[in-house]
This record gives structure tokens, sequence and C-alpha cells, in this order.
């Protein structure tokens, strides 16, 4: 097992769309039927048609830390999130999304960025801080007059330089402290009444908003929760008792949700900063590396238009701010690499073939350098600075157990092209900050562009 440091969290993933029909809600937000953690799930209400939104709407980002993809609605066996398996049935759920990194402080950062962690000025610490000289898209949102507001279960975000920018309200659950090993904490409880007391400001009411809470309860230290089943003794029984009590909570959270005026006018988007490990490749949490447990990740969307879907090509978090934008109906900067998701979401057009998809682990001072590209069957890992490379085929080796770099060296040759024609045009940066980083080096880079 790897020494671990602590990260945070959130989406999920896609393929050929399911061409089983499944009925959406007609308020999108709504949950499931009662309050309570058990109750079976209401009926499914008639699926609205699938139109292009004639108005620039809210949007509701709800991450989970350490969520894997094997959720309910994408074939495990336990049910451990009723409320949103429920929710998933009246909205269109990606079966093969990708967080773009494998740990907290990078991972969101893509996500809050539309940018590869690489691209941006940032420190080299684990708990990573960026430099002003980075433009997110909260920034762009809140010029626009578009209200944005952060809550977390974690202080790391309330320590965190940078993240931050453009928001106008940011704030962390009460009564946490931070510890650089564990979580410590149990907070779905704080966060849904932190979020009901942000999302219930009057202004709101009429002022159109970007809002984000990042749910963290599922991240080690695993608890039990009286309000939960008791699956078992191990690893994975504890942290699926998590996720039980904080798709409780994630619940009451869309309930009050689901009694506002801007209901109807609000997308709902619901996925993890990066997924979590038990024992495959003798990992367990998360960081580090690059497997497909740490990276794929749950995502759903709801909303005004999205149809009732479950969509099986791969797609990345690298679509997710401008997919937001699309919702709040401002136009995408030039620089983002990803492209919205709404014309699938809505059913204007088909789900297409988005591939490559890249992943990165940028070095600090615990992670080491990893980049990785995955393209039709194959997954092209690339290890630094030994400029080492190890090639899967994930259709007939989904757990990445056999190396094929040395078995099969044209496919080798095909996927390394394609890993350097995107990852050399992109303008590296390295760290700052004077830092000792994980291979040796030290923290040199710039906080900002040269003048």
């Amino acid at each position: 097992m790897r020494p671990f440091v602590p990260a945070l969290l959130l989406l999920a993933a896609c393929s050929k769309t399911d061409p089983t029909p499944r009925a959406s809600p007609a308020s999108a937000p709504s949950a499931t039927g009662s309050a309570s953690a058990q109750a079976a799930p209401s009926s499914p209400s008639p699926a609205p048609s699938a139109a292009v939104p004639a108005k620039p709407r809210n949007v509701l980002f709800v991450t989970i830390d350490s969520l894997r993809a094997d959720m309910p609605w994408n074939g495990y066996s336990r049910a451990i999130a009723p409320n949103l398996a429920a929710l998933a049935e009246k909205c269109t759920t990606y079966s093969n999304a990708y967080s773009v990194s494998s740990y907290t402080a990078k991972s969101v950062a893509a996500f809050l960025s539309g940018q590869y962690p690489s691209t941006l000025y940032r420190s080299g610490f684990f708990f990573a801080n960026y430099a002003t000289a980075n433009t997110f898209m909260a920034e762009r949102l809140h010029e626009s007059g578009i209200a944005t507001l952060g809550w977390f279960g974690h202080m790391y975000f309330s320590r965190a330089k940078g993240l931050e920018q453009g928001f106008d309200e940011w704030r962390t659950v009460p009564g946490i402290t931070f510890d650089a090993q564990t979580d410590n904490h149990v907070t779905s409880d704080k966060m849904t009444a932190l979020g009901i007391e942000l999302l219930g400001k009057p202004e709101l009411q009429t002022k159109q908003f970007f809002a984000w809470g990042h749910y963290m309860d599922p991240h080690d230290q695993y608890n039990r929760h009286k309000e939960a089943p008791d699956f078992g003794n191990k690893a994975r029984d504890k942290y699926d008792q998590e996720i039980f009590y904080t798709d409780l909570w994630v619940k009451k959270l869309f309930d009050f949700v689901d009694q506002q005026p801007f209901s109807k006018d609000t997308y709902v988007v619901i996925s993890a900063d990066h997924g979590e490990a038990f024992g495959e490749h003798g990992m367990y949490k998360h960081a580090f590396e690059l497997w497909e447990v740490l990276t794929r990740v749950p995502l759903i969307v709801c909303g005004p238009g999205v149809k009732a879907q479950n969509i099986t090509e791969r797609r990345s978090h690298i679509d997710l701010v401008p997919t937001f934008l699309d919702l709040l109906g401002q136009k995408a900067a030039p620089e983002l690499l990803g492209k919205s998701l709404l014309p699938e979401l809505t059913g204007q057009e088909g789900a297409k073939n988005r591939e490559p998809i890249y992943l990165e682990m940028t070095e600090d001072s615990h992670n080491p350098p990893r980049r990785a590209i995955i393209r039709g069957d194959y997954k092209l890992i690339w290890s630094g600075p030994s400029d080492k490379f190890q090639l899967f085929n994930l259709k007939s080796d989904p757990g990445e157990e056999k190396d094929l770099s040395k078995s099969e060296p044209e496919a080798l040759k095909e996927q390394v092209a394609a890993y350097h024609a995107h990852w050399d045009k992109l303008p590296m940066v390295e760290p700052y900050g004077n830092m000792k980083l994980h291979e040796g080096g030290t923290a040199r880079g710039p906080t900002g562009p040269a003048k």
C-alpha cells in the first residue's frame, strides 16, 4: 500500500446512447420520492421533449469526493445510493466519464478552468495553490453578472489559494479542522445545511447563478452511520455506507431546490473529482497513478430538455466548462480544449466519438509525473522522468493487468504518436514555490506569464 496524503472529489462516464427509453422529471432537480433514505423511488414522470433551452439557466454542480464509477446505475449490485440511482433514471448518465486527474487539487482545477493542470500556474505542494494569473470559469461568470457560490466539506478549500477566483461566496462547513493525512469529519449534514443557506438567499430567486457544492464523506476515513445499512467490515463495505449516507443528504439538498421558484430553470450536474482504489494494483485510496478505478467517475446531468438516456461514449471533465458556459448562455473562450455536451444532452445531436481522452497527474511534492491517453481499445500511460510507456487493452483487460508495450509494438507506436501529438503542443508550466518535488527536483516555475 502506498503512503497516503489526502485528496478530494467529482463526475461520470459515456459511450453509445442506450436505446432503452428512460423517463424524465418535469422538474429536473427533483430526486426520489420520500425523504427517507430507504424509501422506494417514486414512479417516473413522462419524459419532456428534448428541446434546446430557449434561455440561459442556472447550474447546480454537486461533486462527491472519491465517488467511484461503479455505482448502482452503472451496474454495482448493492443499493448504496437509492436516491441518486432513482434520479439517474430520469436524466442523462455517462457510464464512461473521466476526471482529468486522480487527485482533488489537480482534477478540481481542471474542471474549474477547462484546462489541463500542467498548463496552469500552480505551486509544487501536494495541496496545490493556483496563481491569480490563471483564468477560471467563475471569473468570467462573475464579470457577466452571474452569481457564483461554492461550499465545501474539507479545509483544503479554505487553505488553498486561487481556486476561489471569481466566486462571490466560498465557504467551508463550520467546525472542521485540517489533517494532511486523512479526513476526520462527517460533514454531509452540514454540507446540506450550508447549501440550503446559500441557495436560499433572496437574490437567487431572480438572479442567474452557478453553484458548486463538494461533499466529502466517502473520502477516507470510512465511517459507519446509523442511517445506513451494515454492509460489512471491509474498507469497501464501510465506503459503501458512506455513499449511502451522502446520498441521503444530497437528496435533502435536492428536495430543497425542488421547492424553489428557480427549480424549473436549473440544471443539476452530479459527478466526482476522482475515484477510489480498494486493492487494485496494490493501491488504496487515490492519487499517485492514473488507473481506471482512480480516474473513471460518475456523471449525471438533469434539467430542462435533458433526455433520459445513458451515453456510453467516453467523455472527459475537460468538457465541463464549455458545457456549463453553454447552459448558462455564455460563449466559450477560444482557449478551451473541451466541447459542450448540450447538443447530446438534449437529443439535438447523437453521442459521437470524442477520443482520445487525456489524463494527467502533474508532479508535486508527493505525486510523480504521469500522463495517459485513451484511444479506441487502448490506454497508454506515461511515467516520468524515466519516459516509460505502458500499454493496455481496456476491452480485453479492463483491469489494466497486462502491459502490451513489448508484445504489440505497432499499437504502441501508434498510441505514442497520438500521445505526443497532444501533449507536445500544450504550453506546459513548471510549478513554483521552491519546494522539493517527488523526483528530486525543485519547483522553480513562474507564477504568471513573462512580462
